[in-house]
């Protein structure tokens, strides 16, 4: 990590294998892409391997079905849990950890011999394949922040989205080769060579992740990954899924266990100090929580189709399980299609719209798909629900990426992931009511009924939900990630402390020059730290920097964003456990002057708290060393911008910009509510190491920007 006065670029902005031009190179995205798409390919490719297996082991068919659910419960359990371990310890070391765990499941299935051996091997890749997606999300996040990329990397996002859904349409195709050239076992072995490719091009194209492991004592670090939350989480999705699985059989004590489960659950979470499931957040973000119910509904309306009309075409039309999966490749090919167009697109209503009304349609159409109904017809609405997928996966997702908070994108996609499986689970759930007296045309038409009740509920969620018009408003105004930006070379004449309105003050990799990036009030929170007399004495011009405080704060109220006062005192417990050789807190201790309580050591009487407010009383330098947990008080606002303002240039802005910008939060630094004792190391600061983290602005830029994103 580079130095407080070291004026290099930090090495993050310029990773292994990411050409300066374009920070999302073929070497960058290659193994996020085929990380990601290991879970689909285990999906798909073993569904023509059950006969084969059951054959080889002589057991009945029917037992083989536990390699399919053990695979979703698995990965429906392990998404978030990887997104949140990526998040603690560094995406690329839990993305590298999660393909070696797929290699080394590949192994066990290829010398598997038992059907509790393949069941191992199946939940080895659940968790392995887990860790590839939230982990790619949330390495693209921080390379696009580093990059200076406001708008999400759309073409991106696309791809992760595009491999998938090739990866399912050519799966099944695939698979019964594979499996008719080298045997069952071929369903596990295939993810050798893929594994060890994608582990060779990660290691070889994504930088080691720059901080360094804190696991601390077990107890710390269960509680940092909220390791109970976790379990909880756990229990109650697999009850919630044992239910679902025995329908139309009501299993009442299983459905009883989840909503037990569920109960405690968010009771943890209320309390937890990082929550795993953020229940705060979700009753807060809204349009996080939409994202999520929507994308699971979408799924559940399209595997309804896709599980409920591949066993229609196999008992109703004759059709063997390699045709019925030949007539359902055009489908996922128009998948991949239409999640290549809508990657392209900067707005996203209106695509979710056009999969909500496409759904309706494919619902309605299948309504009159019968025993007669030629084959042609049949692939038409199937693509229908193609193009569904494509659009609806990719739009969900690009949303998600705009409305989670930066700091948890890892678990918020895993989340994202999550509530797909459940809604393949339930449709599984659905189709197995619908036939469960025998496949037949009513059967069909009974699951085209759900469909359409599904389908109106998206398009009313979707219609309805404004923040989705907003979220356009903002993002087609923001030039797609890599774009290069018209505008002058970069100067070689020293920035300025205080930037035109304008003008960023960080670096863009192409041209050295970019638009500030406009602010969401809703998602942004203003520091005031160490405004405090103890502190305002020791710098220049004490009223000017606290009269543009005062203005800062307006604008905070005026406009909706949170309020966090940070000041600096120490209580008596605190002061007693400052060791002698901490120079600076140990002088404070000695002198008295940070001692909490005393009227040198509260905010300034000129700003004043308002009853929404947060005050948060810290007793090192960083304003994230506080009495107050300010990650979790932030994330439960929904809170993914920061805007600083504080007392010193080179201690609490310092020390807390750095520290927020390792945890991926867009940063605003007021250059004119800010000051230090020395001049000097205020204006080195300002012009050679802050702008590589934050956008560089004055107070009076802060309407304009707010404005600019309404």
């Amino acid at each position: 990590m580079p130095s407080a006065g070291d004026t290099r670029v930090p090495e993050r902005i310029s990773e292994a294998g990411a050409p300066r031009g374009n920070p999302f190179g073929a070497r960058f995205v290659a193994p996020l892409y085929l990380g990601a798409s290991l879970n689909p390919v285990n999906s798909s490719i073993i569904a023509t391997a059950l006969v084969a297996i059951a054959a080889a082991l002589h057991i009945p068919v029917g037992d083989t079905a536990i390699l399919i659910s053990s695979l979703y419960l698995t990965s429906a359990l392990a998404q978030p849990a990887a997104g949140r371990l990526a998040e603690e310890f560094g995406p690329r070391r839990i993305f590298v950890a999660g393909i070696t765990l797929v290699l080394a499941a590949g192994i066990v299935g290829s010398l598997a011999h038992s059907l509790t051996a393949l069941i191992v091997a199946r939940v080895l890749i659940g968790a392995g394949t887990s860790a590839g997606y939230p982990a790619a999300m949330l390495l693209i996040r921080r390379r696009a922040e580093q990059a200076g990329h406001a708008a999400p990397p759309r073409e991106v996002l696309g791809g992760l989205s595009i491999t998938g859904a090739a990866t399912v349409a050519v799966g099944p195709a695939i698979g019964g080769l594979l499996i008719g050239w080298a045997g069952w076992r071929a369903a596990f072995w295939i993810n050798i060579p893929v594994a060890a490719i994608a582990l060779f091009l990660a290691l070889a194209g994504i930088a080691r992740d720059p901080d360094p492991v804190r696991f601390g004592s077990p107890r710390a670090l269960a509680s940092r990954i909220d390791l109970l939350g976790m379990l909880g989480f756990g229990g109650s999705l697999t009850a919630l899924m044992v239910f679902l699985d025995a329908l139309p059989r009501l299993d009442w004590p299983a459905l009883a266990a989840a909503l037990v489960l569920a109960a405690a659950l968010v009771g943890w979470e209320l309390r937890a100090a990082q929550p795993f499931l953020d229940v705060r957040l979700l009753v807060a973000n809204g349009a996080l929580t939409r994202t999520y119910l929507r994308n699971g509904l979408t799924l559940m309306g399209t595997y309804v189709i896709l599980y409920g009309l591949t066993q229609w075409l196999e008992v109703a039309r004759g059709l063997s399980a390699y045709q019925a999966g030949l007539m359902l490749m055009p489908m996922g090919v128009l998948t991949a299609l239409a999640a290549r167009v809508v990657s392209r697109r900067a707005a996203v209503r209106w695509p979710l719209i056009a999969c909500a009304v496409l759904l309706l349609v494919g619902a309605v159409a299948t309504l009159f798909v019968g025993s007669g109904t030629p084959i042609a017809a049949v692939i038409c609405v199937t693509a229908v629900f193609g193009l569904t997928s494509g659009a609806g996966t990719v739009a969900n997702q690009t949303v998600l990426y705009q409305e989670a908070p930066a700091a948890a994108l890892g678990t918020a996609s895993g989340l994202l992931r999550t509530f797909g499986y459940i809604g393949s689970i339930a449709s599984a759930a659905i189709t197995g009511t619908a036939f469960h007296r025998g496949v037949s045309d009513s059967g069909l038409h009974s699951i085209a009924w759900v469909l359409v009740a599904i389908s109106a509920l998206v398009l009313v969620m979707t219609v309805l939900d404004r923040q989705l018009a907003r979220a356009d408003r903002h993002h087609t105004n923001q030039p797609p990630a890599g774009a290069r930006n018209p505008g002058p070379a970069p100067s070689t004449e020293p920035t300025r402390t205080e930037p035109p309105r304008t003008e960023s003050r960080s670096a863009d990799m192409t041209t050295g020059t970019h638009t500030t990036p406009a602010l969401d009030p809703a998602r942004t929170a203003l520091l005031l730290m160490d405004f405090q007399p103890v502190v305002l004495g020791a710098v220049p011009d004490p009223q000017g920097v606290l009269a543009r405080a005062g203005e800062a704060l307006a604008w905070a109220r005026s406009h909706g964003a949170h309020v966090v006062f940070v000041r600096v005192a120490l209580a008596e417990k605190d002061a007693a456990a400052v060791p002698a050789h901490n120079k600076t807190f140990s002088q404070a201790v000695a002198a008295g002057y940070l001692t909490d309580g005393i009227a040198a050591t509260a905010v300034h009487e000129s700003l004043k708290a308002g009853e929404d407010d947060l005050t948060v009383r810290k007793t090192r330098i960083s304003a994230f060393a506080s009495d107050t947990d300010l990650r979790a008080e932030l994330r439960a606002r929904g809170v993914d911008t920061l805007v600083l303002a504080g007392l010193s240039t080179s201690g609490v802005v310092l020390t807390t910009l750095r520290q927020a910008a390792d945890e991926d939060y867009r940063l605003f630094l007021l250059a004119d509510a800010t000051a230090d004792p020395d001049p000097e190391v205020h204006r080195v600061l300002m012009e050679k190491v802050f702008p590589h983290q934050a956008e560089i602005i004055s107070t009076a830029d802060l309407a304009a920007l707010s404005t600019a994103a309404q």
